[in-house]
């Protein structure tokens, strides 16, 4: 498997790091009875902790197919997995920086992602 490839299943695994970081040790089997309710009611850096979770998910799909599709059409191996590295870096970034509640950071790591995932698809033109 390439390297590439053990990018998309990290940044599959992204969303659950960031949910893992708010739930414990507040989670309950009390809140799993009404998730949406208790994920309403959080606030400060569980809260942005949550909202990074979201946008993990948000950003999986493009990145995932980016290289799915870059790898299906040959693309050069070594550059491939350099953004795909990249783009974990930036989305370890960009969730480090939410939950810190640094948004100009937040930012350019989000954007970082972005640039990568557009990268990627570029690079099996």
């Amino acid at each position: 498997m390439t390297v590439a490839y053990w990018c998309a299943f990290i940044a599959a695994l992204l969303p659950y790091l960031w949910s893992m970081s708010w739930r414990w040790p507040v989670y309950s089997f009390e809140a799993n009875l009404a998730p949406r309710q208790f994920e309403e009611a959080l606030t400060g850096w569980r809260q942005r902790a949550h909202w990074a979770h979201l946008n993990a998910f948000e950003n999986f799909p493009p990145f995932a197919a980016a290289v799915i599709i870059a790898q299906q059409l040959d693309a050069p191996q070594a550059t491939l997995d350099g953004l795909a590295l990249t783009f974990i870096a930036m989305r370890l970034a960009h969730g480090i920086f939410y939950i810190a509640n640094i948004g100009v950071l937040r930012s350019l790591a989000f954007a970082g992602g972005g640039v990568c995932t557009i990268a990627i698809f570029l690079t099996a033109v």
